[in-house]
């Protein structure tokens, strides 16, 4: 379900798809992917609307991807034996992130 929300950072009305839901202090926030912009943001119940009309048949600008069999991975350094090794991460870090969009550009 594609909804539309209010971006504080873009100052405008964006396509989002929900991906979680925290309550705080009975307010509800939402983590949100936006699909024209490919990025995540937060928002409030109050910002959220339900998307109607042709607006809702627009493709999206933005597709969620991921490398094939592309594992991330991180240096794991062990100060007691003096050693680094490059090992399996959860996530990549910001400076893989970085390094792979200078080599896309």
């Amino acid at each position: 379900q594609v909804y539309v929300v209010f971006s504080e950072e873009l100052k405008c009305w964006c396509r989002v798809v929900i991906e979680s839901v925290q309550c705080q202090a009975q307010r509800y926030q939402f983590g949100c992917f936006l699909v024209d912009y490919a990025k995540y943001c937060s928002v409030e119940s109050e910002n959220i609307r339900l998307l109607t009309g042709a607006f809702a048949k627009i493709p999206h600008r933005a597709k969620k991807c991921s490398l094939h069999c592309t594992k991330p991975l991180t240096l794991h350094l062990d100060f007691c034996e003096n050693i680094a090794k490059i090992g399996p991460a959860k996530k990549w870090d910001g400076a893989a992130i970085q390094h792979f969009r200078n080599l896309v550009e």
